[in-house]
């Protein structure tokens, strides 16, 4: 588990400004497999079969809902397309890559 996914979210309500993209970049590196694409950080989880897939999906909404940071999905027969960015900046923060890095955890187990 990285040092991301130790931390916890903070309330995000606007009024910061978004990560530029070289500070993006630098926390891209803490992570593996997401890119930044249209601003937005995404990764494609695949699994064997739909159960799976779900279970997935169902045990990360658990944990966005603890983290208050809500990823859009893309759900399929055997995988999930998650993407992160944070509305109220409509950018990236930090609370995208914790809740990245806690979603790889969530994948290992």
């Amino acid at each position: 588990m990285t040092d991301l996914a130790k931390k916890r979210c903070a309330p995000c309500e606007g009024g910061v400004a978004p990560y530029a993209p070289e500070e993006a970049q630098a926390m891209l590196k803490q992570l593996k497999g997401w890119i930044i694409e249209d601003g937005k950080l995404v990764k494609l989880y695949r699994f064997i079969n739909y159960y799976q897939t779900t279970a997935f999906v169902n045990a990360l909404a658990w944990v966005s809902h603890r983290e208050d940071h809500h990823p859009e999905l893309v759900v399929g027969y055997n995988q999930c397309r998650v993407v992160y960015w944070t509305h109220a900046i409509d950018g990236l923060s930090e609370n995208d890559f914790i809740c990245a890095a806690k979603c790889d955890a969530l994948f290992a187990l």
